[in-house]
């Protein structure tokens, strides 16, 4: 029998926005995590849209923790476009697993909302991604 957190593991594909705190265009993103017994790592894609990060494809990775339908994360970025190298992602994730919903931070700078989505709309199991061998 499975634990109700293993119900939600969240490794998968998932695909999302964030808001800026102004008037401006949300960002869409593509992020693969990998949930194991609540530790969370991943990688996120994004297309820059200011300054010299514009138009450029700018890669993160993911490092955080999932505790019941609770997540945080922190998203380090791979390579310095932007005036800050980190962003707090702190979120809760939806009944169903499908989707999370939240809020991100640069410490000190400023913060908005965001919302993944799980790509394909089924829930991880438990032993997602592990293989049999014979």
């Amino acid at each position: 029998m499975q634990a109700a957190d293993d119900a939600l593991n969240l490794s998968g594909v998932w695909q999302g926005f964030f808001n800026y705190p102004i008037a401006k265009a949300p960002v869409s993103f593509s992020a693969e995590l990998t949930d194991a017994d609540g530790a969370l790592t991943g990688t996120t894609e994004e297309i820059g849209d200011t300054g010299d990060a514009a138009g450029k494809r700018i890669s993160a990775t993911l490092q955080g923790r999932r505790a019941g339908h609770a997540v945080t994360w922190l998203k380090i970025y791979d390579l310095d476009y932007l005036q800050y190298d980190s962003v707090r992602y702190e979120g809760t994730i939806s009944a169903d697993g499908l989707e999370i919903e939240g809020r991100w931070t640069v410490p000190g700078n400023w913060s908005g909302t965001f919302l993944m989505i799980r790509a394909g709309g089924t829930p991880a199991t438990a032993d997602a991604g592990v293989k049999e061998t014979a």
